[in-house]
């Protein structure tokens, strides 16, 4: 089976016989339900196969539907011109060059619909551009703008350059309105939600489709596809790591599942980690590997987002289905980008629960902000294999032990001083770890529990100290009655108590108490 894991063009698929799971159906429905059309998904989430799709059907490439439901349910395959523009070769760049490349992108279309002497900017290019390609053909033109935010990404946290940027885009998008009379179809994606007023200005009929039900499914790969056209796939998978199908899949489910982009919605597989799985018939974390997310990272530290504040968000879709021009807070930029996604909707309070979708995307994220605590990284994710499984065997003094020696790189800062600091560093490791139920600053009637997670046996409960001692730690444990809000879970308790010393930058000391379940 050949995956198409570098391939984005949906004719080269069909016709290379690549691996493809049929979304043509959904394809029909939107160039027949809508003319201008908007679709946010996280990046390497097939909306570039989803653009290469719409090109072909509308250039009326019969034969490579051949197969696929869209052939049945198609009687004309009419011939449209189509202006395909794919903006993510227009990251990192400066206004100027931006500019310049997009008349670049403009010289291919008009070398067959030719140029007007009076069209210099790139707005009046491309609105030539559309008005000729409708008389030329006598077919009215499709538009299809692939990442139209890429541009802006890279410069989201530099406001004058985002500025800069902002116009040029804005000034190239702005001949969609007046050209209405030409046009079949318009459709744009991207990573996040400009606004309108920023970025299209005059086209008030955009249809954002981003969290309709209809198409929640249009791009990504759903339970019911992965489990019946991916079945070969997972079947080879499963005997290359000598694990059983069911197995496999869970581990599957546990890396790579759980988005949903609207409400109820099926539960959503990332496309690209999954068809790199298959094709290598290993497991990893292929989207972080795919690319850094730089502009996530930093957005992350200007507003001082710590670690354990990402996941478990509650909030209006207003919250994070926002544009993310002028962002208020990080919430639309961690969901637009995949970061975190919808997990439950109460429809009588209309409010969504928010949480990091998945394994890969957990362990991908705190790798990427572990530099923010500790000078050299590089061997943390031994450090979390190792401390895994010291703690499936409930080996915490081991794992404290080999804690307290990796800690020794924590580089010098103001607020290395801080128990705070130590607290979100404890979190990132043993969130790398695997720990199960891993909870910060969980209230009870006598204060707050730093840090506490499960295991298979056993509720773990650390109260962490820079200027106390580990015995002391534990005594306030005690006093403070932090047991008794997970009596009730039948577990072994252990309170731990972790004293750090500022000077050597570690684990100076810690203590375990055992208090048995229901005690």
């Amino acid at each position: 089976m050949k995956y198409p894991v570098d391939v984005q063009t949906f004719s080269e698929i069909r016709e290379g016989q690549y691996f493809y799971i049929d979304k043509t159906a959904l394809v029909y429905k939107l160039t027949q339900s809508a003319r201008y059309a908007f679709l946010s998904r996280p990046r390497r989430f097939g909306k570039s196969l989803l653009v290469s799709t719409l090109r072909s059907y509308f250039e009326g490439r019969k034969e490579l539907f051949k197969g696929l439901k869209i052939y049945g349910m198609e009687k004309v395959w009419t011939v449209h011109p189509v202006l395909h523009f794919d903006m993510s070769t227009l990251k990192a760049m400066t206004a100027e060059r931006v500019e310049q490349e997009l008349n670049i992108k403009l010289n291919e279309y008009e070398a067959v619909y030719g140029k007007s002497e009076g069209e210099i900017n790139p707005n009046q290019r491309l609105l030539g551009l559309i008005k000729r390609a409708h008389v030329l053909t006598g077919r009215k033109a499709v538009i299809l703008i692939d990442e139209y935010d890429a541009p802006l990404l890279d410069v989201v946290v530099k406001d004058e350059e985002f500025d800069k940027i902002r116009d040029v885009v804005r000034n190239f998008y702005s001949p969609l309105k007046s050209a209405d009379p030409h046009i079949r179809f318009v459709f744009l994606t991207g990573i996040t939600k400009f606004s309108q007023l920023s970025i299209f200005s005059e086209l008030n009929n955009l249809n954002n489709i981003s969290m309709l039900p209809d198409y929640s499914a249009i791009c990504g790969i759903t339970e019911d596809e992965l489990l019946g056209s991916c079945r070969q796939g997972i079947d080879e998978l499963a005997d290359a790591n000598r694990q059983t199908v069911e197995k496999t899949i869970g581990k599957l489910k546990k890396l790579y599942d759980g988005y949903h982009f609207c409400w109820p919605s099926p539960d959503i597989y990332n496309p690209f980690s999954l068809m790199k799985t298959f094709s290598n018939k290993q497991f990893n974390s292929w989207w972080f590997e795919s690319a850094t997310p730089t502009f996530l990272i930093e957005t992350l530290n200007k507003f001082n987002v710590k670690p354990s504040e990402i996941g478990a968000r509650k909030c209006v879709a207003a919250v994070f289905d926002a544009p993310t021009i002028e962002l208020k807070n990080v919430i639309p930029l961690l969901y637009q980008s995949g970061y975190l996604t919808i997990k439950s909707y109460n429809r009588q309070t209309t409010i969504y629960t928010l949480d990091i979708p998945n394994g890969e995307v957990r362990e991908g994220l705190m790798f990427n902000l572990l530099p923010n605590y500790l000078s050299d990284p590089t061997d943390t994710q031994n450090l979390a294999y190792e401390l895994a499984e010291l703690l499936r065997n409930d080996k915490l003094d081991e794992a404290l032990e080999l804690t307290r020696d990796v800690l020794r790189t924590v580089p010098y800062a103001p607020n290395v001083r801080s128990e705070a600091h130590y607290q979100q560093l404890l979190f990132v490791i043993f969130l790398l770890a695997g720990c199960n139920r891993l909870d910060m600053e969980q209230r009870t009637s006598q204060g707050r529990i730093d840090l506490t997670f499960t295991t298979a046996g056993y509720r773990y409960i650390f109260e962490l100290k820079t200027s106390k001692s580990a015995e002391a730690a534990v005594d306030q444990m005690g006093v403070k009655d932090y047991a008794s809000r997970y009596a009730l879970e039948g577990r072994t308790i252990k309170l731990v108590g972790i004293q750090f010393d500022l000077k050597k930058k570690t684990i100076k000391d810690w203590k375990i108490e055992t208090k048995k379940a229901g005690s």
